[in-house]
């Protein structure tokens, strides 16, 4: 097994490819602890893949200072976390605009200031592929992801050796999408999956194998992998 006696930490692993990637990294003979703000996510992620469970605000520098103090020096760290309200600039409030930052740049931005890691360690900080392919009424996330994006780039200097990669996802079919009417979001991944190369939408297991590949990968770092079906290129 690739992770036997490696503990692996994964922000955001109670839902979608957190948890997938937690499913994966256990699969592979990791200790793994999830993380997440919803106790009652990971009371269900518990029960599904075994692994221990941390309740964690990315939001809060004391909740995420907690969490590597419960851990304690670890192999591997994996942020998916991310709060997002987005809209068009015209109408998006400063207040949603600041959240989805104070979540999805400054959460992950807090794991790396606070993880602690064994040699050979690894942080993989999931994006999104809007850093390069942005439409209307998503700039807030585009500007996210691109922060973080080189965020790796700059932590694969400061962290060495600690390997710092980033897996920056298309339209990937998780959890999320069951907030839309169950007709609308069939239609919208049916669309999309037409337009793409691979005719089909991402999976959660998807970006866990690529994020597995790079806990595993020695000679990894400062690397962006776009898993989108060919979605930057249609």
């Amino acid at each position: 097994m690739l992770l036997e006696d490696k503990s692996v930490v994964v922000v955001g692993g109670s839902s979608g490819i957190g948890l997938a990637a937690a499913e994966l990294a256990k699969a592979e003979g990791a200790a793994v602890t999830i993380a997440s703000r919803s106790a009652e996510r990971l009371r269900a992620a518990a029960e599904r893949t075994g692994a221990r469970t941390v309740v964690t605000d990315v939001t809060s520098d004391a909740s995420v200072e907690a969490l590597f103090k419960t851990c304690g020096r670890v192999d591997h760290v994996v942020v998916t976390a991310a709060q997002i309200r987005s809209g068009p600039i015209k109408t998006l409030s400063i207040e949603d605009a600041k959240a989805t930052l104070e979540s999805k740049f400054w959460g992950a931005w807090r794991v790396a200031r606070n993880a602690e890691f064994a040699p050979g360690g690894s942080l993989t900080i999931v994006s999104g592929y809007f850093s390069i392919r942005p439409r209307p009424g998503v700039a807030i996330v585009a500007a996210a992801n691109g922060a973080l994006e080189s965020l790796t780039r700059s932590l694969a200097l400061e962290l060495a050796p600690v390997r710092v990669n980033a897996v920056s996802p298309g339209l990937i079919d998780t959890p999320i999408r069951a907030a839309m009417p169950e007709e609308a979001r069939r239609k919208m991944l049916e669309q999309t999956a037409a337009a793409l190369p691979v005719r089909r939408v991402g999976q959660g297991e998807d970006i866990a194998r690529q994020i597995l590949a790079f806990m595993t990968i020695g000679f990894a770092t400062g690397s962006i992998v776009y898993l989108d079906g060919g979605g930057a290129l249609v």
